[in-house]
């Protein structure tokens, strides 16, 4: 029945492009690794025209384990964050690495 299920809603959701083609990890035979070779590709050809590249990492597992969070805090809420996203983080931060993932 799982099958049958996951097979219909695939079947609508790539029929309806409701995932873009350039995803990755939600389609079938496209893996991170490949979104990861996609990535390099396309960096490696903007680099060889000689074109500006931002990137912008977002993996934060091991990125706050050395930061003072309450100075985070205070750094996100000067940002003009709103209360939602200020709570969002800091709700983040005290769950620890073991709920992040």
């Amino acid at each position: 029945m799982e099958q049958i299920i996951l097979s219909a809603i695939t079947w609508q959701v790539q029929d309806n492009q409701a995932i873009r083609p350039c995803h990755h990890g939600l389609m079938k035979g496209r893996s991170c690794l490949t979104n990861l070779i996609s990535f390099c590709d396309k960096v490696t050809h903007l680099v060889h025209e000689v074109k500006a590249v931002d990137v912008v990492y977002v993996d934060f597992s091991k990125a706050f384990g050395s930061v003072s969070h309450s100075v985070l805090l205070e750094k996100v809420a000067a940002r003009g964050s709103d209360g939602h996203m200020l709570c969002w983080v800091q709700n983040w931060l005290e769950a620890g690495p073991r709920e992040w993932w």
